[in-house]
């Protein structure tokens, strides 16, 4: 078959990259040339919504510490107030971006972008931490902590967190594995998850993984290891046994922080915690002159101080935030808007009245 000059010429043409007539294609490049997806030039990015011109507004500190399940708009709308509407970043080693919509349409805020930082280089790259250093509020989302502890402990991106609760003093916030790095005393999980009954009977279980002091800095968290998934998971007694482990082995005075799911304890930059949400939260207290009878590797926990070993107060959360507890001072007579509580064990059986 013979083909004109013409033909040949024009089917040659319209063959070959950028020689077809579409002006519509060329604006679209010139456009995406001038303006790219912002989170295809930022390590670790994984989604970006709202104008990627960076911001500057004013912050308020502030922490949350969320039990898990279901989000607390309220406590995200609490957080959002605090960032000036500014640039918010989430950070997870697992999952996807839902969180990115889901604040953006809570509040007015510049934009939200999560960052997926699933291995040490990434951890210590300088534009990540940059990223998280620019944001005017940061959350933590749910995962397994110690992948948290793993790719993020010592590296430019816990130095990032902890400039943003100490120097800039921006909202931060995690919820489930994100809530349990958020105390400097801390339960990583990484030889798997322990429940009550297991650390009842054994404090010393294998999987009763616990560390302080060096990894995160939040304001007010100085001796507090968290919890979550509180009551829903029936939590209170590994806790317990959490809070005998420091104070028998480390000397320490600890105290506890749970929420339960669907529930948010939110504290402002003062040390005043309110509690938000549908469930309860706890503060637990233990006293450096009761410690424990029996914490030995191996047997039972008996912790019972004429079954007042730790003392605890419970909140009922709500939409708007119910009662008061000071951080700063753990002041019982300032506490309001819950009931006290005596939690101890007895031959691994946990005691609450």
């Amino acid at each position: 078959m013979k083909y004109s000059l013409a033909a040949m010429l024009f089917f040659l043409c319209y063959s070959a990259v950028g020689c077809k007539k579409d002006p519509k294609g060329s604006d679209i490049q010139k456009e995406h040339a001038l303006n790219p997806d912002p989170a295809a030039l930022r390590p670790g990015s994984i989604g970006y919504v709202g104008d990627s011109a960076d911001v500057v507004t004013p912050v308020n500190g502030g922490l949350v510490l969320m039990g898990g399940g279901s989000d607390v708009d309220a406590a995200f709308k609490w957080m959002i107030g605090r960032s000036g509407g500014g640039d918010v970043v989430i950070i997870r080693a697992s999952g996807a971006d839902a969180y990115n919509p889901y604040i953006y349409e809570l509040g007015k805020v510049n934009s939200v972008e999560t960052l997926y930082i699933n291995s040490r280089a990434l951890a210590d790259n300088e534009q990540v931490a940059s990223m998280i250093r620019n944001a005017e509020m940061l959350f933590i989302a749910g995962g397994d902590q110690s992948n948290y502890m793993k790719y993020w402990k010592n590296t430019k991106t816990m130095d990032a967190i902890n400039y943003l609760l100490n120097v800039k003093k921006a909202p931060v916030g995690g919820t489930s594995a994100g809530c349990a790095i958020l105390g400097e005393l801390y339960y990583s999980g990484e030889n798997g998850s322990v429940v009550s009954d297991e650390a009842l009977a054994n404090p010393y279980h294998p999987n009763v993984t616990l560390y302080a002091n060096d990894f995160l800095k939040a304001p007010f968290m100085k001796t507090v290891l968290t919890d979550q998934h509180y009551v829903a998971r029936s939590r209170q007694g590994r806790h317990l046994a959490f809070l005998a482990r420091m104070l028998k082995d480390k000397g320490i005075e600890a105290k506890g922080i749970a929420a339960d799911e669907r529930t948010a304890v939110c504290i402002d930059a003062n040390g005043k915690a309110a509690v938000f949400g549908k469930g309860k939260a706890f503060f637990l207290m233990t006293d450096k002159n009761k410690i424990p009878e029996v914490c030995e590797s191996g047997k039972a926990l008996s912790w019972n101080a004429k079954q007042a070993a730790v003392k605890v107060y419970a909140i009922a959360g709500s939409e708007q935030g119910n009662g008061n507890f000071d951080l700063s001072t753990y002041a019982e007579t300032e506490a309001k808007g819950g009931s006290w509580q005596w939690w101890s064990a007895e031959q691994g059986k946990l005691i609450m009245k």
